[in-house]
């Protein structure tokens, strides 16, 4: 029996009350929202404690995101790693909360960087997030062999998952949850199925409701 899933949203741009109420009139009401801990010039723009204040304020759970330049190297893992929970504690994001790695370039992936931002995370208090392309075959290779040399990497890493991407939908609508998985052991607890609303410049996604509590 497949387990409860739960709709919400994320955006490179800020949540405005105009950005909300847009995805609340066109696509319903997310129960969380995807938003970038830092700016990169013409990439994103990075939340504010009064954007966090706004979407606490009606109830909506954030999903902290880091971006950067690449996935390679067992030490640059750790560094990155680092440089985000600096960002998540400078914004008050508390312990406990999963933090994604955004890993666009699916061919600019090894094992070691995927074991150094565990390593690195696990101790903080903070959880490990992955947000990628499960079955592109360069980052499938890279993290079932860290999966291999690593047991906490399928332990305690949550990937979320940017495919298929069968399209928007309103809440009501949504896909039964199928997102892309890798070939080894993996907590897929997250589906970006939707990119680039054409109401509203956000992505819509599913996530199994485990992943709530971890959110913040």
């Amino acid at each position: 029996m497949p387990r409860r899933t739960i709709w919400g949203v994320d955006s490179a741009e800020k949540v405005t009350s105009n950005l909300y109420n847009c995805v609340v009139d066109h696509y319903g009401t997310p129960r969380y929202w995807g938003r970038y801990l830092q700016t990169i010039v013409d990439e994103t723009v990075g939340m504010t404690k009064q954007e966090i204040q706004f979407l606490h304020e009606k109830g909506i759970k954030i999903i902290p995101i880091f971006m950067f330049d690449r996935a390679t190297g067992y030490r640059h893992g750790r560094v990155i790693a680092h440089n985000a929970l600096a960002q998540a504690r400078r914004l008050g994001v508390p312990k406990g909360t999963y933090v994604f790695a955004n890993i666009e370039k699916d061919d600019d992936v090894d094992e070691a960087w995927i074991r150094g931002w565990v390593d690195a995370m696990f101790p903080s208090g903070y959880r490990p997030g992955l947000y990628c392309n499960p079955d592109q075959r360069d980052f499938n290779r890279a993290y079932c062999e860290a999966v291999r040399n690593n047991d906490k990497v399928a332990d305690q890493t949550v990937i979320w998952s940017r495919r298929p991407t069968p399209g928007v939908t309103k809440k009501r609508n949504a896909p039964n949850y199928n997102p892309a998985k890798p070939s080894c052991s993996a907590n897929v607890w997250l589906w970006q199925y939707g990119r680039t609303a054409p109401e509203c410049r956000i992505n819509t996604d599913l996530a199994d409701a485990r992943l709530l509590k971890n959110l913040f």
